[in-house]
C-alpha cells in the first residue's frame, strides 16, 4: 500500500492501532477497536472520524448559483448563506455523476463537497458543462482536511475547544471562521451517520491538533475514534445512501428513493427531461429495505427472486448493530416492492427467505434536511 494517498491523520491513526485498508486509493482506517465498538460509541455517545478523502471544489463568480442551478438537482435559490444542501448531479439519462453537499457562502460564493473515489471524474463533469457560465471553478482537495465528530455527545465535546456557540449551528447550516482549538476552521452541522454532529473543515497542516485535542477532551465522554467500517454500519442504518451501492451511473435518485432532492419544477437541469420522464411514466425499479427470516447475511451484489425470476439485486447488506437484526436495501421491480412482500435472496447458491420493510431502519427524530 506504498503508492495510495494518505490524509495528514495517517500517523495518527496508525499509532492508535488502527486497521488500515485501500480505500478509493486513499490510505484508511477501517476500524480502531472493533467495528460494533465504533459504531454503538457514535449511537450512544461520539465517534470521530477522519474524512480527509473526500474532494471540496469552490465554485466563484457572477454566474455561480445558476451555474450550480444546472449542474445539481436540488434548488439551490432556496439556499439561504451559510446554509447547506444535500444533492446530486446527474447525467442526461438521469444516472447519478455522484452525490455531494452544497455549501452556500453568498451569491457568487459556493462550495462543492463531494465523494473520494469520484474527485477527478466530478471535477472534470463540472469543467465539460461549464458552457458559457462566469465561473471559476477550483479543485482544493489536497489543501482541506475533513474530520466528522458524531454522536449524541458530539456538541459538548465540540463546544469544549470551540468558540461559537454551537447552538446557533441548525442542522444543514455553517459558519466560516470560527476558532476551533486555535485554529482558523469551518463547521458545519452535517455528517453521515443519522445523529446529529459536525463537520470541521480546516487547513492540512492544522487538522492533527483539532483531532488530538477532540480525543482528549472527549475522553471523559467516552469518545472513539472511528473507521469506515462503522461510517458505512450508521449511514446504511439511516438509509443514507453510498455511491457506486444505491447510487451509480446506471441508478437515479428517483430509483434510489431521493426524490425529495429532486426538484422537477425548477428551471431545467442536467437530468432533468429523462428524470421527469420517470416520474409520469412510473419506475422500473425500486430500492426497497428488507429483513432476512433467520441468520444470513445479505451482501452487496447478491440476486434477489421470487419463484426463481431474478428480479433485482442487493445494494447494501449487514447485520444491524443497533437493531440485531439481519437487514438490507435492494434495488428490485417496482411490482414487488410493496412492503411485507415475501422474496429470496440468493447466497452462495442458496434461498435465503426474506421480506420487504421500510428501509428507514433508523431515524434520530431531530436530524433534518434541506
Amino acid at each position: 500500500m506504498e503508492n495510495l494517498k494518505k490524509t495528514h491523520l495517517a500517523g495518527q491513526h496508525e499509532s492508535l492501532g488502527a486497521k488500515m485498508v485501500d480505500f478509493a486509493g486513499w490510505f484508511m482506517p477501517i476500524e480502531y477497536e472493533g467495528l460494533k465498538k465504533e459504531h454503538e460509541a457514535v449511537r450512544n455517545h461520539s465517534g470521530i472520524f477522519d474524512v480527509s478523502h473526500m474532494g471540496e471544489v469552490e465554485i466563484k463568480g457572477k454566474d455561480a448559483k445558476e451555474y450550480i442551478q444546472n449542474l445539481v438537482t436540488n434548488d439551490v435559490c432556496k439556499l439561504e448563506n451559510n446554509q447547506a444542501m444535500y444533492t446530486f448531479m446527474c447525467y442526461p439519462h438521469g444516472g447519478v455523476v455522484d452525490d455531494l453537499l452544497v455549501y452556500k457562502f453568498n451569491e457568487n460564493y459556493y462550495y462543492l463537497v463531494i465523494n473520494a473515489s469520484n474527485i477527478e471524474k466530478d471535477f472534470n463533469w463540472m469543467n465539460d458543462n461549464k458552457k458559457c457560465y462566469n465561473v471559476d471553478i477550483i479543485n482544493i482537495s489536497n489543501k482541506v482536511s475533513e474530520i466528522a465528530i458524531q454522536g449524541p455527545l458530539s456538541q459538548e465535546i465540540l463546544q469544549e475547544i470551540c468558540n461559537e456557540n454551537l447552538d446557533e449551528i441548525k442542522p444543514f447550516y455553517f459558519r466560516n471562521n470560527i476558532n476551533v482549538n486555535g485554529v482558523n476552521a469551518l463547521i458545519s452541522r452535517t455528517g453521515y451517520t443519522g445523529e446529529d454532529g459536525f463537520e470541521i473543515y480546516c487547513k492540512n497542516e492544522d487538522v492533527e491538533s483539532v483531532w488530538v485535542k477532540l480525543l482528549e477532551v472527549g475522553e471523559k465522554n467516552n469518545i472513539k475514534p472511528c473507521g469506515l467500517g462503522c461510517r458505512d454500519t450508521l449511514r446504511f442504518e439511516a438509509c443514507l445512501p453510498l455511491y457506486g451501492n444505491e447510487l451509480s451511473n446506471k441508478i437515479t435518485p428517483l430509483e434510489a428513493g431521493f426524490s425529495f432532492f429532486v426538484k422537477l419544477n425548477k428551471d431545467d437541469f442536467i437530468g432533468k427531461e429523462e428524470l421527469l420522464r420517470q416520474k409520469e411514466n412510473g419506475l422500473d425499479r425500486k430500492l426497497v429495505g428488507f429483513e432476512i427470516i433467520g441468520k444470513n447475511i445479505a451482501r452487496h451484489g447478491y440476486e434477489v427472486s421470487i419463484e426463481d425470476r431474478v428480479i433485482g439485486y442487493v445494494t447494501t447488506g449487514y447485520k444491524s448493530p443497533t437493531l440485531n437484526k439481519c437487514i438490507g436495501l435492494a434495488l428490485i421491480d417496482f411490482n414487488y416492492a410493496e412492503i411485507g412482500k415475501e422474496i429470496d435472496i440468493i447466497i452462495r447458491n442458496k434461498k435465503a427467505k426474506a421480506k420487504v420493510i421500510n428501509k428507514k431502519f433508523y431515524i434520530k427524530p431531530t436530524l433534518t434536511h434541506v
